[in-house]
């Protein structure tokens, strides 16, 4: 009998999530931290895309300092993984990230005005790592979010609910949403006459 109680209580542990909610709720924070490390690289870039075309654009000073300045507010908010959490601050991160991304496309529209800054092999490559650092961003929202649902689903749902709340006291975390006007949307293409 005083071996039954032990293995009984084993086995009911072991099907209540104990294990399972802080293996998906660090799931969650390591696809966070792939989300920021993105984000961080395109950081990174920014100021070598804006002095190779500051070199050719001089007159478009406004539409640089406004992309180096979306660059440094995008840098200084962030999001720790006990926030996660926290609509507020997911709010408050995703709209510095998509101020900066409207400033990119801004400096990109610039881009357009220049044909010798377009034909730059610096330039080519920066844009290409640029456009490589946003799908890589899409992904790794894509991933936190498939990770968020995961994890919410887990601590909703009988029988890990019972560690969730009782054990860890777990709330649900926050998905990534679009925060740019119109996200929902598809661009409207122009093209020069």
């Amino acid at each position: 009998m005083r071996l039954l109680l032990p293995a009984s209580l084993a086995i009911l542990l072991s099907a209540c999530g104990i294990n399972t909610v802080p293996t998906k709720e660090e799931a969650v924070n390591a696809a966070w931290g792939e989300v920021q490390n993105q984000y961080q690289r395109r950081a990174d870039l920014v100021p070598n895309l804006v002095a190779t075309v500051e070199g050719f654009a001089k007159q478009e000073r406004d539409v640089l300092v406004d992309v180096t300045n979306a660059r440094a507010r995008a840098t200084q908010v962030t999001v720790s993984p006990d926030q996660l959490n926290d609509p507020a601050a997911m709010q408050k991160f995703a709209e510095a990230q998509g101020a900066l991304s409207q400033s990119l496309g801004r400096l990109l529209l610039v881009v357009e005005r220049y044909p010798e800054l377009k034909s730059n092999q610096n330039f080519l490559a920066l844009q290409s790592q640029l456009e490589g650092t946003e799908n890589r961003i899409a992904i790794a929202r894509r991933d936190y979010n498939q990770a968020v649902q995961d994890y919410n689903t887990t601590i909703r749902t009988f029988p890990a609910i019972v560690a969730a709340k009782v054990i860890y006291g777990a709330e649900p975390k926050t998905p990534f949403e679009a925060t740019a006007a119109n996200a929902d949307r598809a661009p409207e293409v122009k093209f020069g006459s």
